[in-house]
Parts: structure tokens; C-alpha cells; sequence
């Protein structure tokens, strides 16, 4: 999403146009690094891994940065609410994941743009609908439209099939992305971005346990090395090596200027799709696809462009 508070520091440069794409194509595989994960292990065991993964990701950065671990009275209500809709996002993000396609679960996710459009026209108004971004929900919706229809279920088989369920849960899951991003805005003005990551990383972790403890019975010896994998990559690189790289490029480069580079997020998810696990490429997908990621590109773009 476009920070319309953000000015222009820098223009962006080719160092920062090529740190900003490997931070999409790092994004752009998460949905696949979670479906193999959840070939071996349990969906909410597999969030709770990567989460556990991420929040050392975020101690060793709180300590580079120098930042407090103190925490307030008046804190603890906005990280308590933001850890839990982190819990709920990520749940139904990796039970969708685990019931669908990987390139269906990136489209869909990725939705969570349009909901963070229309949440903040109702509680925050620090945006305007512009006709850009109107035609740019208008095209997502066709895009959504035409992965929902008949003709992407069971239409050629595959690997992971998709389903309307699996998918029904990423477009939930999506929801709440775009709200506990409209949250979080609220929630920084009592408390820094680092220490929100790290204690609301916290307060998911402990709930993941709690829901993993008794929900389910993982193996830890049916895991596999694609599986293991999976993880790291989930914990490790898009939990840590996103969020260095994207907090050091927004302190030198417009929010704006970063985030328009989004649109891209889910059409690479959709060819590592492809590509690792074998999704078709159905014309469904691939219109479902270009309308999504035209859609991000119209309500991303700064409107001075």
C-alpha cells in the first residue's frame, strides 16, 4: 500500500530497484515454502515454527539496532490485538495454503491490498479513492472473479489441486492481513515499529503453541528435507532477510516508490508455483493473475505518476 505520509527522500536508483525485487521474489515464494512445510507437518505447527524462527530473526535485529525490549502498561493492549490477529491471519494463511494451490495462494493473499483500500476509507481517511485506484479494484475483482470460477477446479490434475475452501480461506486470511495492517497504524502511534514486530511475533508464537498443543499431533521424523527447507525459508529469509531489507530501503528511498514494485509479488508466486510444485498455468490463472497484479499496480501508484 502507498504511504501517502511518506515523502520522497531519493529517487530510486539500481541498487535499490534490485534489493526491492529480490525482496518480491523472496515474498513471491512464501506460498510454496509453506505448501511443502505442510506436506510433513501440521498447519498451525508450521506457522508456529516459522514464527518461532522469525522472532530470533528479530532479537538479534532489536540488538544490532539497539532497540528496548521495555514494554509499557499503555502497550500491552495494542501488541496483545496485534499478536492475535497475527495468530489468525497466519493460521487461516497456512490452512488455506495447505488446501489449495501455492499460485492460487498467492493471488489470494495478495488481496489483502484491496481490503487495507476500503478499511481505510471507513477508520483511518488518510487516503483518497481515486479514480486510479477505484479501476484498480474494479480489475482485481475480475481477476479474483475469474479464479473463483468453475473452470479452475479440477479442470487438469495436479499436484496440489485447488479448492474452493483452501481458497475461501486465503481471501479470509487476506481480510485479515488488511485489517491488522490498518491496526498497526493505529497501534504505532504508542509504540515503535521494531518493538511491535518483535513483541506481537511474541504474543503469536505463544498462542501458536497453545493452539498447536491442542489441535495437533505433529511427527517431527515424517519431516522431510523440502520440508525443512520450507521452513527456513519461511522463518529465516522471509521473516528476517525481507524485513532488514525493506526497513533499510524505506529509510532512504519514498514508501510509495517501494510499495508500487508489489504487483509483482503475486505473479512470481504464481510461476515458483509452477515451477516447484507443479501448478498449471490454466488460462483462468493466468487472467486471474494479470488482473490481480494490474490491480495492486493501480492502487500502489503514487499519484503524482
Amino acid at each position: 500500500m502507498t504511504d501517502s505520509t511518506s515523502s520522497p527522500l531519493k529517487p530510486l536508483d539500481l541498487r535499490a530497484v534490485l534489493l526491492t525485487l529480490l525482496t518480491v521474489v523472496l515474498w513471491g515464494g512464501n506460498p510454496a515454502a509453506t505448501r511443502f512445510s505442510v506436506d510433513a507437518l501440521p498447519p498451525i505447527t508450521v506457522a508456529g515454527l516459522r514464527f518461532l524462527m522469525a522472532t530470533g530473526v528479530m532479537i538479534a535485529w532489536c540488538w544490532i539496532e539497539r532497540v528496548s525490549f521495555r514494554v509499557t502498561a499503555r502497550q500491552l493492549v495494542p501488541i496483545v490485538i496485534a499478536g492475535t490477529l497475527l495468530f489468525l491471519q497466519i493460521t487461516t494463511f497456512t490452512f488455506g495454503a495447505a488446501w489449495t494451490s501455492s499460485s492460487h495462494a498467492s493471488l489470494f493473499v495478495n488481496t489483502f491490498v484491496f481490503w487495507v483500500v476500503g478499511l481505510e476509507q471507513v477508520f483511518l481517511k488518510t487516503e483518497r479513492l481515486t479514480t486510479s485506484k477505484a479501476i484498480g479494484l474494479l480489475v482485481a475483482a475480475v481477476g479474483v472473479g475469474a479464479l473463483l470460477g468453475p473452470t479452475s477446479f479440477g479442470a487438469v490434475a495436479q499436484n496440489d489441486p485447488p479448492s474452493v475452501i483452501g481458497d475461501a480461506m486465503l481471501l479470509f486470511s487476506a481480510f485479515l492481513l488488511g485489517v491488522k495492517f490498518v491496526y498497526t497504524k493505529f497501534a504505532l502511534r504508542v509504540i515503535g515499529p521494531t518493538e511491535l514486530i518483535f513483541w506481537h511475533d511474541v504474543v503469536a508464537v505463544a498462542q501458536f503453541a497453545i493452539a498447536a498443543a491442542v489441535w495437533e499431533r505433529p511427527d517431527f521424523t515424517q519431516v522431510t528435507v523440502p520440508a525443512a527447507a520450507g521452513l527456513i525459508y519461511q522463518g529465516v529469509l522471509v521473516g528476517g532477510v525481507c524485513f532488514a531489507l525493506q526497513a533499510q530501503l524505506l529509510r532512504q528511498y519514498s514508501a510509495s516508490r517501494i510499495a508500487v514494485f508489489s504487483f509483482l509479488t503475486p505473479l512470481v508466486g504464481m510461476l515458483l508455483g509452477s515451477w516447484l510444485r507443479g501448478d498449471h498455468l490454466s488460462v483462468a490463472l493466468l487472467v486471474g493473475g494479470v488482473a490481480v497484479a494490474g490491480g495492486i499496480y493501480l492502487v500502489n501508484r503514487p499519484d503524482q505518476a
